[in-house]
């Protein structure tokens, strides 16, 4: 029985050096190869089958070279303001997060753009809860944790912009712009990443090819926000430091 236990045993730490060597490989690949999937296209194109529906999968990769500026620049501001300087982490927005909850407002996440890829890249978005939720928390925030030692915060920011879902259907910054504006990534206005970045929270029930009232509240609040940020440092900034 010793013995049955012993092999059991040198299985599962095999098996944890196998999973902890790949998913370190695998994050390092995806420093310098484009990102053409995510487990979440694919989970939109099952149910689309299973309803009986025509795929939609619009996704075409470009470098964060040819997206506008303004969109890096839109997206931070509305969705994760200290991007360019926390961890991985925002310790400040969790806290507030928490705080809410407890008095009882409109729940918000808290989750920072980096979280947020490791989620779109690495792992499957299915809902969860209790301990499972905790677990998949976990090698969320153990992919968070391994993306902000192996990139640099433009290469996080590319692959967000080009794996993050933007409409029904619709993945990344070059697919959003050629579908909702008829242009390519790189010639968006300012106004237009505004409204995209605002309907990042709920992408298939806020449409920024169609506005509503409130759309437009947002994007003036995200626009004010941009102003009060600056600018997101492209790589030929940070090449020139």
């Amino acid at each position: 029985m010793g013995k049955f236990f012993s092999k059991v045993g040198n299985f599962i730490k095999w098996v944890l050096i196998v999973l902890l060597a790949g998913s370190i490989l695998l994050v390092l690949l995806f420093r310098y190869v484009p990102v053409y999937t995510s487990p979440l296209m694919f989970i939109r194109a099952w149910e689309q089958v299973s309803s009986g529906e025509k795929i939609r999968w619009h996704h075409e990769w470009v470098p964060l070279e040819e997206i506008s500026p303004d969109l890096p620049l839109a997206v931070m501001s509305c969705e994760d303001q200290n991007f360019l300087t926390h961890s991985g982490f925002d310790w400040d927005a969790i806290q507030k997060v928490i705080e809410e909850r407890e008095e009882g407002e409109r729940f918000r996440g808290g989750s920072t753009i980096s979280q947020q890829t490791a989620k779109n890249v690495f792992l499957f978005p299915t809902s969860s809860s209790g301990k499972l939720a905790w677990f998949r928390k976990g090698v969320e925030a153990y992919f968070t944790v391994l993306m902000e030692f192996m990139w640099d915060k433009q290469r996080i920011m590319e692959v967000y912009l080009n794996t993050i879902e933007m409409g029904d259907g619709i993945y990344g910054a070059q697919a959003v712009a050629q579908e909702h504006f008829g242009c390519d990534a790189k010639d968006l206005t300012r106004n237009q990443c505004a409204m995209i970045a605002i309907t990042l929270p709920n992408p298939r029930k806020m449409n920024s090819a169609s506005p509503t009232n409130y759309m437009y509240r947002r994007q003036s609040w995200c626009l004010r926000q941009m102003k009060w940020l600056g600018h997101f440092p492209m790589r030929e900034e940070k090449s020139e430091d």
